[in-house]
């Protein structure tokens, strides 16, 4: 009852520092505000979108980025993920960008991304695109969900396209909604965001998730190769529509100089 009816609405926002080698000092301080796995749906409707765009708000971003899982099962909510969208557009100067999950693939992936590029996202699924300008830019790359491959036609992460789209010389930043890709990743950019795993959702005592997923990626921050690894806890809910011990969030990058 208590994760039901408060844990799940118990919202936080997490900041974090992380150093990106090669980030031009211009951009030194730039920040990326992350949503994940809203899960438009059944349970997560108008007021948690009214909650998210306030959040965002707070949380002053340069930059929004959507990890995927952003529809629950229900091609219909498509029309409230263009809505959140076309909202959260005027918050940051550089937009939003966005990846799917493999929840957007059970709803219906053509129905997921054409919500978010009517409603003015610029999606990254196996692209990249330079932020910034002349007086200095990263890559930002984002790649298709890992539940897509072999499973979907041209399907799932494909990162050297997305980094046929950059210059090769520039800091890289990579959206992936699934962490387990990360060991692939690792080396070949700086900061790869993800979500995914919600953070275990429902924790009693213990965090079961830390036992079962891959490589231990459960929520937060983790370093493999040089390379760093961020984890949203997620900002809906799927399955029970509960939390305990893993609070919904919205994440606050900030870039930093190195």
């Amino acid at each position: 009852m208590y994760g039901a009816l408060v844990g799940r609405h118990d919202y936080v926002i997490e900041e974090v520092a992380i150093p990106i080698p090669g980030l031009p000092r211009s951009l030194d301080g730039f920040s990326i505000v992350q949503l994940s796995d809203i899960h438009l749906g059944l349970f997560v409707g108008e007021p948690e979108m009214r909650a998210a765009e306030d959040l965002v708000r707070e949380a002053r971003a340069d930059l929004i980025v959507m990890t995927g899982d952003l529809i629950d099962f229900d091609p219909r909510y498509a029309e409230h993920l263009g809505r959140l969208t076309r909202r959260l557009g005027p918050l940051a100067r550089e937009g939003v960008a966005a990846i799917p999950g493999n929840h957007d693939h059970f709803a219906g992936i053509d129905a997921a991304l054409d919500a978010l590029e009517r409603g003015g996202a610029r999606v990254l699924s196996n692209r990249g695109h330079v932020v910034g300008g002349a007086g200095g830019a990263f890559a930002l790359l984002g790649v298709d969900d890992v539940w897509a491959r072999g499973r979907v036609r041209g399907g799932g992460p494909d990162l050297g396209r997305a980094l046929a789209d950059v210059p090769r010389d520039l800091p890289r930043v990579l959206l992936c909604h699934n962490p387990v890709f990360f060991p692939d990743a690792a080396g070949e950019v700086a900061l790869q965001l993800s979500g995914h795993t919600h953070g275990g959702q429902v924790n009693l005592l213990v965090r079961p998730a830390d036992l079962v997923l891959p490589h231990g990626y459960v929520a937060g921050l983790y370093q493999r190769g040089g390379s760093h690894l961020y984890i949203n806890r997620g900002f809906g809910t799927a399955g029970p529509p509960a939390r305990i011990g893993a609070p919904p969030e919205v994440s606050r990058i900030v870039l930093v100089s190195a």
